[in-house]
């Protein structure tokens, strides 16, 4: 999510409303999340300068969109959910 979607995500939320970033975010240290890191991989070569994002990445762009709270947890199958409340 790019820094103004997620203004506009945090726009559309009542207050205490969470939006919630699933995907196959990387680990911060770029070591731990094959399936991510693949994924990262495969956008680099379509695109330039392509990648999946890190958990580190995407915090800056929910906070600086409104949102108080932010978290992340990892899941099964190389997938992370980043929850942010408004």
């Amino acid at each position: 999510m790019r820094p103004t979607r997620t203004r506009k995500a945090y726009e559309a939320l009542p207050g205490g409303g969470t939006l919630i970033v699933y995907g196959a975010l990387i680990d911060d240290e770029r070591r731990h999340n094959a399936y991510g890191l693949m994924l990262s991989l495969n956008m680099l070569i379509d695109t330039e300068g392509g990648s999946e994002y890190t958990v580190a990445e995407v915090t800056p762009w929910l906070r600086d969109a409104g949102f108080a709270k932010v978290k992340a947890r990892p899941l099964t199958g190389g997938r992370t959910a980043a929850h942010a409340t408004k």
